[in-house]
Order: structure tokens, then sequence, then C-alpha cells
């Protein structure tokens, strides 16, 4: 069975138990921070996840969320994230996803995200490109930031570094854009910039499960993903800035501040 094959086998039997948890109830959990949210569901999702790859690809490493925390620095690498928007999935809101990356050699090489309640499919990888329901997809065109929409997203943290958001989305707003979306799900965020529907996303903390789908489908869609300092994006908690590339510059100069 080949990669993609495997990571979308993975996250449908993730997507089948989220699903029924969405629907069914669950309890949900703190982790260590007091809204940062957790439940049977991300917990089962995980090792479904797993059981499926290590069937198929059982000598490679699996870095996950909640249970998995293989070696990043190993030549197969699969980077999970079980149940992306959590929060979301906890007050019913349909939001959320599953993101399952796989690396090579520490580079991206295919990803999948999958919505199980809308049964929206984003797939990436580096000989195909990127699609959304099959269908291919290319980030946007618009030059100028009075053209777009940008996204973003909060950290747990309630001090200092919502602050810094709060303080560049005020000095995007002064750029005249269209406005600001936080939906909560850092995968379908960068999903939405490889569609088109964001000229941006930035976000100042997210962990490698958060964004390694997600990166490689705005590349693969035409976009750039940086940290928000504008380096490399490394494979541990960072900054991420992504783009449809004619903005990056403009939008970098007022992120990393």
């Amino acid at each position: 069975m080949s990669i993609q094959q495997t990571a979308k086998e993975a996250a449908t039997a993730a997507g089948d138990i989220l699903s029924d948890y969405f629907h069914n109830g669950v309890t949900m959990r703190t982790k260590s921070a007091s809204v940062d949210l957790v439940s049977d569901a991300d917990v089962n999702a995980e090792r479904a996840i797993a059981e499926v790859i290590r069937k198929h690809f059982p000598e490679h490493s699996i870095l996950g969320e909640e249970e998995n925390s293989d070696d990043v620095n190993t030549p197969h690498l699969w980077i999970v994230d079980p149940l992306d928007g959590t929060t979301n999935f906890a007050h019913g809101i349909p939001h959320f996803a599953v993101s399952i990356a796989y690396y090579r050699d520490g580079q991206a090489d295919t990803g999948v995200i999958f919505n199980p309640i809308l049964g929206d499919w984003y797939i990436a990888d580096q000989t195909t490109g990127a699609t959304h329901n099959g269908q291919s997809i290319h980030v946007g065109s618009q030059t100028r930031l009075d053209e777009v929409l940008i996204g973003t997203g909060f950290y747990y943290d309630r001090g200092a570094m919502m602050e810094a958001t709060l303080a560049s989305v005020d000095r995007l707003f002064k750029q005249q854009i269209h406005g600001i979306r936080r939906f909560g799900t850092a995968s379908l965020d960068l999903a939405m910039v490889a569609c088109g529907q964001f000229g941006a996303y930035f976000e100042y903390q997210l962990s490698p499960w958060d964004f390694a789908a997600g990166r490689l489908l705005v590349e693969a869609a035409g976009g750039k993903v940086t940290t928000c300092a504008g380096g490399p994006l490394p494979l541990q908690k960072t900054s991420l800035l992504a783009s449809n590339g004619n903005l990056h510059d403009d939008v970098l100069n007022l992120v990393q501040r």
C-alpha cells in the first residue's frame, strides 16, 4: 500500500471514531492549561491512526500529539494530530480535522487533512500537488493586503503571546485587509490558504502535528511557509506564517514585530 493510501486509511479510521463521539457525546478533560482540552476521542483516534500505520509500515516512526513521541530525526516519520480543533469539537462545532503527514529524511512528502463531519479531504504530495476533494487547488493571486482575508490563531497562553497576536491583528487592520478570521483549527486554516480563501495565516506557537500536513498543502498549492521571523520551519514548536507568496514579505513585516 502506498504512503498516501495508508494516510487516507488512517484518517478514515480516526474520522469514524471522532464522528461517533461528536454525535454521541464524550467527556472532555484538561491537559497542562485549564483551556487545553483532551478526551477519549483524541486518544482513541490517535491509537487507530498508529495501528494503521504500523500495520503497513512497522519500521516507521510516529510523532503524535497524545501518545506517540518517536524521535523526529528518523528517515521515515509520520506526524499526526488525531483531533485538530479539540475546542471546536467539545462545543459541537463541526470545524475540526484529522491531520496526518509523512516526512522522508526530514522533508515533507505527503499530507492528508480530513474533516470527517463535512467529508472534506485535503491531500498533498510532492508529485501530484494539492487537492480538495479530488480537485486541484491553488493559492490566491492577490498582491495587495487590501484584497484579502487573513487567518490567525491563539495559543493557550492568555498573556504576552495573546497580546502580541492582537497587536499584529491591529497592524494588519490598518493595512485595510478585508478582515481577520480565527477558526481554531490550524490544519484547516492552512487549507484555506492553499485554496485561496485566506491571503495569509499566522500563529505564534504551533507544534509539528498542528502544521506538518498543512504546510505541505500550502507549498504544493504554490504558497510559501516560514516562521514569523522569516526563517525555515523546524520540526518543533514554532511560529508560522503561510501565505500566497505574493503577500509574504508584506505580512512578515507586520507580524514579526
